[in-house]
């Protein structure tokens, strides 16, 4: 008798539900993007300060990160919550698949700008797109060819910046904050100069636009993004990349820096005018929540208006809010556990 995929995941699901009475976990486990880090730490603190739960247990350990721990399975020993920084990729949701986690309930939270910020004791900078490209990419235009990154300094990148050392602070390849930065500043940097547009090979086109340099100039900084601010004034010609929300928090030490003549802050992440931003997730195992208790509870706190509504305590911590009818209909859905679909 053949039994369908289907099948498999309830009985999976029953047999976890069964194993959790014996061996029970009373304490939700989180852990992903460092960028939602401080939005899910805080509504788990207020979550955790009604009495009625245990505060849920939160890590910053990247988006990649996050998700490739939600997928390991499902069961009292595997994540409950994974924290992105950008929607779960399809493969990505094959392998979860491939683990029993079928159910999986999306909830899109609001969004984020990715800034590119220094020290205010920094000397003042203006930069774009293609300045950033050429200042990070491992291969540039060099006399009519692409070759090594030769720059060194801001001003041999472009006479108009500082003549200080290029010398940026960015998170690792395991990080949403890094594939968002990659998509919405390196490959969009890299079109408007004709030796890119030369490459006709596909994947070599990819390599020359996303390819970050190796030499010391771009230094992955982990996914602490509060050691970032602390080395930025430690060194005030450094700068860094990493979400709105950090320099929302850290504004009295650091300053944003315009990228195409535009300034991150809250109303032009919201309007959309600041162009470098994305939007933020968090993934729940619908499988866990009938047995981890106070799981569903913390989906209605997290899509609660006092939390991140336009109002919410999360806008203190840097949180952009959804427009008010995507909010309501993410919120229905979220406390509804409505599954994902990709193809929305």
């Amino acid at each position: 008798m053949q039994i369908s995929t289907a099948a498999l995941a309830t009985l999976a699901a029953l047999s976890f539900a069964g194993a959790a009475q014996a061996q029970s976990r009373d304490q939700i486990s989180i852990a992903g993007s460092s960028t939602v880090f401080p939005f899910s730490t805080a509504v788990a603190e207020q979550f955790g300060k009604t009495g009625k739960f245990k505060t849920p247990k939160v890590e910053s350990i990247g988006t990649g990160g996050g998700i490739k721990e939600f997928c390991k399975g499902v069961g009292i020993q595997f994540t409950d919550i994974a924290n992105a920084s950008r929607r779960i990729k399809k493969e990505e949701v094959a392998d979860c698949n491939k683990n029993g986690v079928t159910d999986i309930v999306e909830v899109k939270i609001g969004f984020d700008g990715i800034v590119v910020a220094q020290s205010k004791s920094g000397p003042a900078m203006e930069l774009s797109k293609e300045i950033l490209w050429k200042a990070l990419a491992k291969q540039v235009p060099v006399n009519g060819k692409m070759a090594e990154n030769p720059y060194k300094t801001w001003n041999e990148v472009d006479p108009s910046l500082p003549k200080t050392k290029i010398e940026v602070l960015g998170p690792p390849p395991t990080s949403g904050t890094r594939d968002a930065y990659v998509e919405l500043v390196m490959e969009e940097g890299c079109k408007g100069f004709a030796e890119v547009k030369a490459i006709t090979d596909a994947k070599a086109h990819k390599i020359a636009c996303t390819q970050m340099r190796e030499d010391g100039a771009f230094i992955e900084a982990g996914e602490n993004d509060n050691l970032m601010v602390q080395k930025l004034n430690a060194n005030k010609d450094a700068v860094a990349i990493f979400g709105f929300s950090f320099l929302d928090q850290n504004a009295d030490r650091i300053r944003g820096i315009n990228v195409g003549g535009i300034a991150p802050t809250f109303e032009n992440i919201a309007s959309g005018k600041y162009s470098v931003s994305r939007s933020m997730f968090f993934y729940v195992k619908k499988a866990h929540v009938a047995v981890v208790p106070g799981l569903k509870e913390f989906i209605t706190a997290f899509t609660d208006e006092k939390a991140w509504g336009k109002n919410g305590y999360l806008l203190d911590k840097g949180l952009i809010p959804l427009p008010d009818a995507e909010r309501k209909k993410v919120g229905d859905e979220a406390r509804a556990l409505t599954g994902l679909n990709l193809g929305s």
